[in-house]
């Protein structure tokens, strides 16, 4: 879409970079967003929350001399409006129509590339173990990571490739040196960014199920097993098999107080079992899971928070705003990890969402299979996770 050359409106239409418009929906303000993609990217991802309110009208209906009255009814008068698009070039346009036409308008930069390039890292205030940990935060699809460090030393779990610079320049910032980049499993959702930093010197660590789905490179990072231990500086990093989700699925224990679930558990769901050996394989797969949850997570204290690798739009943050929650809570909160093993396998084959867009290309990508640019691995993995069993929360059922 934005790669069409559209019409120079006769007005100035000012801008709103991605950060901004975050920090509005995070203060709590009134937004009112027109997305101007094609109803079905709208349908399939779109920016929400509980002060949100979004239109789709797709960019052509403005694209003839006089917008139809019909059209310019849908859109509110009363207030300011935020275009969107793809990359920022028809929301520029549909805007300068809008405000010749006498509205209160600006329009989103980059568009929801932009808003695919939101990052943030945010403390997560309740873990007790050594060192400080925080938890990185992709809005744009709910991919989190966590980066720990204490002393001179960091590590960072499931990161992403389109960030390796950041992580990097996290840990020049906090004066440490980068010691490890860890994946949970192969993910299907996103690029890793574990290859990236381990040419620039960062030891990469991938688990040796994971590594056995055919994985190209494994000779180039450390392969680990179950049991298995890493040091950051007084922090230590437990590995976990936690097979499930993928074959390779495994969590991390970070120095007794978090579990890094990857794809395992999360704050409102458990894995889907069919990205690995689809429909065919996804009861066996959740029988796996059933037994990786109950023997390896749900039995360690209930005072030990859980991280997941995703985080969707039925999750609720915790106080510090990260997606984390105590095992007691979860089990509490969340029926499914009190069934038994048919009832849950019941359950979560029976709601599971659309596969997470590409997700064949990206888990070829990320097992060294095929080769991938930057650009590309960027537009592959925009979207929604989709990686959850279920598109409502388990919590609170």
């Amino acid at each position: 879409m934005d790669d069409m050359d559209f019409p120079v409106a006769d007005v100035d239409v000012e801008s709103v970079t991605a950060s901004e418009l975050k920090g509005r929906i995070d203060a709590g303000e009134d937004v009112t967003l027109l997305d101007a993609r094609m109803e079905s990217d709208y349908e399939e991802w779109r920016i929400d929350g509980e002060t949100v309110s979004s239109i789709n009208v797709p960019y052509f209906h403005f694209l003839d001399e006089e917008v139809d009255d019909e059209i310019l009814a849908r859109v509110p008068d009363d207030r300011e409006i935020t275009v969107l698009c793809a990359k920022g070039g028809a929301s520029e346009f549909v805007a300068g129509s809008l405000k010749e036409a006498g509205y209160d308008v600006n329009h989103l930069e980059e568009g929801m590339n932009g808003w695919a390039r939101i990052y943030e890292a945010v403390e997560v205030e309740r873990y007790d173990g050594a060192g400080t940990l925080y938890q990185y935060q992709r809005p744009s699809s709910g991919c989190l990571g966590y980066f720990v460090h204490d002393g001179d030393e960091a590590a960072v779990i499931d990161p992403l490739r389109a960030f390796t610079d950041r992580y990097l320049e996290d840990a020049d910032d906090l004066d440490v040196d980068l010691k490890y980049a860890i994946d949970t499993h192969i993910h299907a959702d996103h690029i890793s960014g574990v290859r990236n930093l381990a040419e620039e010197g960062v030891e990469g660590v991938i688990p040796a199920a994971a590594a056995d789905r055919g994985v190209t490179y494994a000779d180039d990072v450390t392969v680990t097993n179950d049991g298995d231990e890493f040091q950051v500086g007084d922090a230590t990093i437990e590995t976990v098999y936690t097979p499930g989700h993928t074959s390779g699925m495994t969590s991390y224990l970070i120095d007794d107080s978090l579990l890094a679930t990857g794809d395992g558990l999360f704050v409102e769901s458990v894995a889907r079992p069919d990205l690995e050996e689809g429909d065919e394989g996804a009861e066996d797969a959740a029988k796996q899971l059933y037994e990786s949850l109950q023997e390896r997570v749900l039995s360690l204290p209930d005072e030990t928070l859980v991280g997941g690798a995703h985080f969707s739009d039925a999750a609720a943050p915790a106080e510090d705003g990260t997606y984390t929650a105590q095992i007691g809570q979860l089990e509490d909160d969340m029926a499914a990890l009190t069934m038994d093993e048919d009832e849950f396998v019941e359950l979560i084959l029976s709601d599971m969402p659309p596969r997470p867009a590409n997700y064949e290309e990206i888990i070829a990508t990320n097992l060294g299979q095929q080769e991938t640019g930057d650009e590309e691995a960027f537009e592959l993995e925009l979207g929604p996770n989709n990686c959850a069993a279920s598109q409502e929360s388990l919590a609170g059922d």
